[in-house]
């Protein structure tokens, strides 16, 4: 225990930041906080999570899971360094554990609203006269969410335990190839997260409960994400390179559910009735049939 909380030489912390580093990952740490919002009021708003996939969700939690104690890992010597600096130099220093952990609770947020506005009439299916049963889509949201749950719990344990008995990524191989080996599953997961979602919306042919604001934000913030993530000190390529490849994907998705969205509201066009003009064809066709309606002129 000892080692880990102590064990920092204070002049291998830095004081001093580059601004306009700074000023980009602040950027990017409040980008994140808004881009989700607008995925979890249109969730809300619409009081249900259909078009969501639960592999979807599952990939992304996980794949976020082991980015965050990824960097958390890496940067056990940023969070010690706070004993030694000003506060603002702490919060610099750390911006990138900030981003991550914003990140990883916004998505986990989606997750919650989809368990808890799941549709009803998806959750369960008719069985006999009187009987239902847990509908499939139900059962795999259901072993999506506790996966996700034991795998957050058995990821805390293990990187609690390397770090405070066996000691930090930069002094012990274990402890570095475990945080090596969480960037790579999360690299694994975020290549194939968007493939659910993108053959779920295609199927369905709209865009359902996704959000097309949220992507149109973090999109073009991926990028700059990943920017941000590659200068700060103590990571590795194996924690920004994910965001590298989810944000082609998620284009890949903006692009599709913006094509879904004009047509959708091309469909509503056609469907919507025509007010007939009044000419004189109908008002012919509009002449009571009783003959004593009809004024004869006596002239």
């Amino acid at each position: 225990m000892d080692r880990l909380l102590f064990d920092v030489d204070p002049k291998d912390c830095r004081s001093h930041n580059n601004f306009l580093e700074v000023f980009i990952a602040v950027f990017i740490a409040c980008g994140l906080l808004i881009s989700y919002l607008p995925q979890h009021y249109r969730i809300i708003s619409l009081k249900s999570s259909e078009g969501i996939s639960p592999w979807f969700l599952l990939l992304g939690a996980v794949s976020m899971t082991c980015s965050f104690f990824n960097i958390l890992i890496l940067q056990i010597p940023q969070l010690e360094c706070c004993k030694y600096v000003s506060g603002r130099a702490c919060f610099e220093n750390t911006l990138g554990v900030t981003q991550l952990t914003i990140q990883w609770f916004m998505f986990t947020m989606i997750l919650i609203l989809f368990m808890a506005y799941f549709p009803q009439y998806r959750k369960y299916i008719p069985i006999g006269l009187d009987d239902v049963a847990i509908s499939k889509d139900w059962s795999v949201s259901l072993y999506v969410t506790a996966f996700v749950t034991l795998h957050f719990i058995f990821t805390l344990v293990v990187s609690v335990y390397l770090l405070i008995f066996v000691g930090k990524a930069d002094e012990h191989d274990l402890t570095k190839y475990w945080a090596d080996a969480l960037g790579i599953i999360s690299l694994i997961l975020a290549s194939v997260q968007y493939l659910p979602q993108i053959w779920r919306t295609w199927q369905g042919k709209t865009v359902g409960a996704l959000s097309i604001p949220m992507m149109l934000v973090q999109t073009p913030g991926s990028f700059l994400f990943v920017y941000s993530l590659a200068t700060r000190e103590g990571t590795r390529w194996t924690t920004w390179i994910v965001f590298l490849i989810t944000g082609c994907l998620q284009g890949t998705l903006l692009i599709m559910c913006i094509c879904w969205y004009y047509r959708e509201q091309r469909e509503k066009c056609i469907e919507e009735p025509i007010v007939d003009v009044p000419n004189e064809r109908t008002a012919l066709l509009n002449t009571p049939n009783d003959p004593s309606s009809i004024i004869v002129d006596d002239e």
